[in-house]
């Protein structure tokens, strides 16, 4: 498949069938005081209990099993949870990887990146990660696996929403968090053929709204590397496989602050007695804060992963007002 080409549900159903034998078919959790609070039935996708703690399984493994030569190896560049994907992908099919990772990276995904089995190579700040991944692609001869902007990528990340209205049945509304928009492409396409009428809202950053600005312009925009606790929405902009995808099939795009998303994620940890990290709380976020209408309506929440450094939220915890 070519990397401009788009993505369908078929393609959807199909990395399902890849990846279903061994990815985690995540729990969907309710709760009774979240739906008295927001007027809402509201169904989490606790993607943050699936391989090596996050979504990003499900799209790796995909596009790491339809590889033709898998003795070539494989490199990728992430901030975390697309550079521990790749490598237990890569650990299960006996292919050798290659991360780039910043070198601010939270501990627990250094240390769960190296625990697969992965080479890392870090980088700074000031270096640009494609830049550095390029590089050492070109000197090993390895296979490029984008954290994002790939049809296999999303194709496997919209296998999340495909199981959660599987199991649900039809939502009004879909809430996503949005990095790159991998996800939010994939689980877009499977709302929109298993419930046609659902809303599918993404939620960002406010200080990282690169796809919120492009999505209200109908247009590419690149922000500087922002600074925000999401460390997994740290990207600069959508891709030209995933924003295509986003215009199409996402209905709104949101974002939420810092400071919303930290009351976000300790809300979920007292009240689902699950640990989500604060990207996997983007989705929830806009919902507690009302910022969409929810009142009445079936609403699915994807928390997309849960490696969260304790140390640090132990720190927050104790620093909340």
């Amino acid at each position: 498949m070519s990397v401009t080409q788009s993505v369908t549900y078929a393609d959807v159903a199909e990395a399902h069938e890849r990846v279903k034998p061994h990815a985690v078919r995540t729990p969907v959790l309710n709760s009774a005081a979240i739906d008295a609070a927001t007027g809402a039935k509201v169904f989490f996708k606790c993607e943050n209990l699936q391989n090596m703690g996050a979504f990003k399984f499900r799209g790796a493994y995909n596009a790491l099993s339809q590889l033709k030569d898998k003795s070539q190896g494989v490199i990728a560049f992430s901030s975390g949870n697309h550079a521990q994907a790749v490598a237990l992908a890569g650990k299960m099919l006996g292919i050798k990887t290659l991360i780039v990772m910043p070198e601010d990276a939270p501990k627990v995904k250094l240390e769960g990146t190296k625990s697969y089995g992965a080479e890392i190579v870090l980088y700074t700040k000031n270096e640009s990660r494609e830049a550095v991944a390029e590089k050492l692609r070109k000197e090993r001869n390895l296979v490029l696996i984008p954290p994002f902007n790939h049809p296999h990528i999303v194709a496997g990340q919209g296998t999340a929403a495909k199981e959660l209205i599987e199991e649900t049945g039809p939502l009004d509304l879909l809430l996503v968090p949005v990095g790159g928009g991998g996800l939010i492409s994939g689980c877009a396409i499977a709302a929109k053929h298993l419930a046609p009428r659902c809303r599918v809202i993404g939620v960002e950053p406010a200080a990282g709204d690169d796809v919120t600005l492009s999505f209200k312009s109908k247009k590419i925009i690149r922000i500087e590397v922002p600074e925000t606790i999401a460390d997994g929405a740290r990207t600069q902009a959508p891709g030209d496989v995933t924003f295509p995808l986003i215009l199409q099939n996402v209905d709104d795009m949101l974002t939420v602050t810092d400071g919303e998303l930290l009351r976000a994620m300790f809300y979920l940890w007292e009240r689902l007695k699950t640990i989500v990290e604060p990207t996997g709380a983007l989705g929830a976020c806009a919902l507690f804060e009302k910022k969409v209408s929810a009142s009445g309506q079936r609403v699915g929440v994807l928390l997309s992963g849960g490696n969260v450094d304790l140390r640090w939220a132990a720190a927050a915890l104790r620093a909340r007002p």
